[in-house]
């Protein structure tokens, strides 16, 4: 399977960023890619709760979701746009949502963010994302070409638990659509990304967002850039460095069922007394 990994340095403009988008899947399906992947917040990515309420749409009025669907449908191919920043009806908060969309232009799979980035990275940089966005409650396990997939969202890479539970559900890819910090990132990236492939002997797929972010309300946000493919065996088969554009990568599928059988630790777990 040929796959995409899109990398972007989007806005806070859905508008501007849409044209982009659209341009970098099309170059990855002209290089042959049967899937191609957008990072996380692919519509809009802010510090500020009140530019998203500004410029965020429910998922029924997203221009961006209803234009990767068409795109699909023209190209023949699948595309998970990693996530899109959404309103939703009754609650004050978004939903952080990863799509997985078929060639046919329907929407095949959701799947909310679960874990919140709730953290402080620095004395000048903390993130509360469960102030403004609703936790997903479900894991998801979509097929693409009857290959089955994992989807997961940036911060979720730190639960272990959600990659073994996909894997053992029969996931052979697991997406992890990401804007990383850069100090987060240059620490852990790749190395979390490289353990989850190798603890369940799966492809992982991180199309990230990268550089500086223009805004027009609120602090400009920084992300790590450096999309990866990883392959079973834990070893990087691309690596996007830290500006825009598209990395292509075939993925052995086989690789999966030898690593599998060559360390099985995805099924030797015991119970255990708790400490």
């Amino acid at each position: 399977m040929r796959v995409g990994l899109v990398q972007m340095s989007g806005s806070d403009d859905p508008a501007a960023n849409l044209g982009p988008v659209n341009d970098m899947i099309a170059e990855a399906a002209e290089l042959g890619a049967r899937i191609v992947l957008t990072p996380e917040v692919t519509n809009c990515i802010s510090a500020s709760r009140a530019r998203q309420s500004e410029v965020l749409q429910t998922e029924d009025r997203d221009p961006m979701l209803a234009a990767l669907q068409t795109q699909a449908m023209r190209l023949g191919i699948w595309i998970l746009i990693g996530s899109l920043a959404l309103k939703i009806e009754g609650d004050k908060r978004f939903v952080n949502r990863s799509f997985l969309i078929s060639p046919d232009g329907q929407v095949a799979a959701r799947y909310d963010k679960m874990h919140m980035f709730d953290v402080t990275v620095s004395g000048s940089e903390t993130y509360r994302e469960s102030d403004g966005y609703k936790p997903g409650d479900r894991a998801v396990l979509a097929m693409v070409d009857n290959v089955p997939v994992g989807m997961t969202i940036c911060y979720d890479l730190r639960f272990p638990y959600l990659f073994r539970g996909l894997s053992k559900a029969g996931a052979k890819i697991l997406t992890v659509p990401s804007a990383f910090t850069p100090e987060t990132g240059a620490a852990h990236w790749e190395v979390l990304l490289r353990a989850r492939a190798i603890e369940t002997g799966s492809f992982i797929l991180a199309p990230a967002q990268c550089g500086t972010h223009q805004a027009a309300r609120g602090r400009q946000r920084k992300t790590y850039g450096h999309s990866l493919a990883v392959n079973p065996w834990g070893q990087v088969l691309c690596d996007g460095g830290e500006a825009p554009g598209v990395s292509v990568v075939d993925l052995r599928l086989e690789e999966v069922d030898d690593a599998r059988g060559r360390i099985p630790s995805l099924f030797h777990e015991r119970d255990y007394a708790k400490a």
